[in-house]
């Protein structure tokens, strides 16, 4: 099920993401679009189902390596830089972001 598309409800932009965690979010979100138009012509093609769902199942898997990926960054930047702030406001959103990233990873 595709969810919209959720806009931060913090102000804050990310800062210099890592060079190699780019790089790999980058390669893995592109190939999953590429990957994902193949799976539609797939469909519209009404090929074999189990080979559909097995080129699902590698853009799920692309996306979930972009997205690790992408907290690993906001681990390494955003959050550290936030906790070394010793601003309580800023620590506290960042917990609450977190809370909000662990409940959207727990749905199904």
């Amino acid at each position: 099920m595709l969810r919209p598309m959720m806009l931060s409800i913090y102000s804050f932009n990310m800062e210099n993401m890592i060079p190699e965690h780019k790089k790999a979010t980058m390669i893995a979100l592109k190939k999953a679009a590429s990957l994902l138009e193949k799976v539609t012509k797939m469909t519209e093609d009404e090929q074999y189902c189990v080979d559909i769902i097995q080129q699902v199942r590698a853009v799920q898997g692309l996306l979930s390596s972009a997205q690790s990926t992408l907290l690993k960054n906001h681990f390494s930047c955003c959050f550290k830089s936030a906790l070394s702030t010793n601003n309580k406001k800023r620590e506290e959103e960042m917990i609450g972001e977190l809370m909000r990233i662990f409940n959207l990873s727990n749905k199904k």
